[in-house]
């Protein structure tokens, strides 16, 4: 009975123990921020949402663009995009920029 409730102990703890060891930024959720551009430079972009929000994000190496334009030479000043971020990056990185058609 004893080597039952140690080897039930030993997964329990396992089971709790793995996800925190285990844990990357593989593992780190995407958030989006929607807006206009109000501002970009050759590493850096400031979107502001419909709520007047305004949050900057840095260009890194593996920054994708899609959508209406495929570089980030050719985001312009108020186009209107969508950025993939992860909460824990300081400062918040850009990984994927869509941008979209026009709002009217």
């Amino acid at each position: 009975m004893r080597k039952v409730g140690y080897r039930t102990a030993l997964i329990a703890f396992l089971a709790t123990a793995l996800p925190l060891v285990m844990s990357s930024d593989a593992s780190a959720q995407y958030r989006a921020f929607a807006g206009r551009v109000e501002a970009i430079s050759k590493n850096e972009i400031l979107v502001e949402n419909r709520k007047g929000d305004k949050i900057s994000f840095v260009r890194i190496d593996q920054t994708v663009v899609v959508g209406e334009k495929k570089s980030w030479q050719a985001i312009e000043k108020n186009d209107w995009v969508s950025v993939s971020w992860k909460m824990m990056d300081t400062p918040r990185a850009a990984y994927r920029v869509v941008v979209m058609q026009p709002k009217k």
